[in-house]
Order: structure tokens, then sequence, then C-alpha cells
């Protein structure tokens, strides 16, 4: 590769802001987005009222370093988990914070492409998929793909849940909410000296922002819908942060 190709050509960091400094210090998020606690509890405790009595297998996409598994994990002991992402910085994270889990066989951890794990599932061979503040990162194309997978894997009756990053309706309320966030963030990381994570983070809540990447859930639910995703609602909202679940239905 020339320098010229090198000046042109974004790295891998900048591609996946995860595997750089964000994805090491991930545990920031608590100080940034407090919500991501309650969020990542509700997501634990959906998957945990899911068909109680019956073991269940479930995938996880972009488990990060094992915050919303962990929660999966404790709040479902018959739930067997395969979690995976594309960030090698986090999974070692998580295989360290979950290491119990992973040594007694309920979760294993696979760094890979969202879109391309589930590409290589069988058909309707998991009962949920779950996801917490991870698809939200996907390209608008790239994420509807996600969608049509998770649609095939799921076993009729599945249950996808997710929580995420969603747009608010009211744009003039999304620009006060994304304008705090970044008021928080300056005083937050200023405090601790930390400029170069803030300035991670405020180029990722940038592409966070774009028009290529931001959710809006009237479309969300249209995309899950036109797939055959039944019952699909929203069972908490804060702000921008929500838990969406869908359902596939059962064959008649």
């Amino acid at each position: 590769m020339n320098s010229n190709e090198n000046a042109v050509m974004p790295s891998l960091t900048a591609q996946n802001p995860f595997t750089g400094r964000i994805g090491e210090e991930y545990d920031f998020l608590g100080m940034m987005c407090p919500n991501v606690v309650v969020l990542t509890q509700k997501l634990g405790e959906t998957v945990a009222a899911w068909h109680p009595g019956n073991g269940i297998q479930g995938l996880e996409i972009g488990c990060g370093t094992g915050l919303s598994t962990l929660s999966l994990l404790t709040q479902r002991e018959d739930l067997h988990l395969r979690a995976f992402d594309a960030s090698a910085a986090m999974l070692m994270q998580a295989r360290a914070n979950l290491a119990e889990y992973v040594d007694n066989g309920r979760v294993e951890f696979i760094e890979s492409d969202a879109l391309a794990f589930l590409q290589q599932q069988p058909d309707a061979s998991v009962d949920v998929v779950a996801s917490n503040y991870a698809i939200h990162n996907f390209l608008n194309d790239y994420r509807d793909q996600v969608f049509a997978e998770i649609w095939r894997v799921l076993k009729p009756g599945g249950l996808f849940a997710n929580g995420d990053r969603f747009a608010i309706d009211d744009a003039a309320r999304h620009l006060a909410s994304t304008q705090a966030d970044i008021r928080h963030w300056f005083k937050a990381f200023g405090e601790l000296k930390r400029y170069d994570l803030l300035e991670d983070w405020v180029v990722h809540l940038l592409s966070d922002e774009s028009p290529e990447h931001i959710m809006h859930v009237p479309a969300i639910i249209a995309t899950l819908q036109s797939l055959g995703f039944s019952d699909v609602q929203s069972l908490y909202r804060e702000g921008v942060d929500m838990l969406m679940i869908a359902i596939k239905p059962k064959l008649a």
C-alpha cells in the first residue's frame, strides 16, 4: 500500500471506534449514560420472563465487555448464550469479567462481524436474540440486513429484544438531549483530564447522529413488521434510551 492510499483509507479504529480507546476503557459508559444501568437490567428481566421453565438458546449481538451478558445470564439460569462482538479488546474484558460463566458453559464469546456471524447460523435455530447499545452503530442498509437475519435465525415464537439509542420524535427535543449529553461529557471528562476519551466519544456521537446511522422508531417498527415480526413495542423509554421487543409469530 502506498502513502497516498494510507492517506485516504480510514483505519480500522476509524471504522469501529470500539477497537480503540473507547473499547479499552468502556467502563466510562456508565458515567456518560446513566440509563445504561436501567436498560441493561430491563433487558435481562425481559429475557428472563420469556417462556419461563423452558431452557433457551440465545445470541447476543455486540456483547462488548459483557455488561448486558451478565444481566442476561444472572436473571435466566436456563439460558445458554453465544455472545459476539467485533472488538477483540472488549471481548478480552468480557471473558475475564464472566470467566465463571465461560467455564461452566453458559456463554461462549466469539469475535465476529455481526452480519457475518448471523449469516452462518441455521434457520430457526435460536429462541432469543438480544442486543444492548450495539445496533445503532450499524449503517442503515447493514442494519436492515441484520434485522432480516435475526428474523431468519429465530425459531417461530422467538423473541428479539433490543436496548438501544433511538431518536426522539420531536427534533427540537432530540437536539436538546444531544446538547445536554455533550455538556455533561465535557464536565465529566474535564474533571478527570481525559480529553483523549472525550474526543473519541464526541466523534462517535457525531457518527451516531448522522442520517446513515440514526434510528427513528417508526422506521424501525415498519422494517421489523415488514419482515413478519409481530408485537413490536417499547417496554421502556427515557430520552433516547429505549427497550424495544419484537416477536416472530408461531407457525399456524
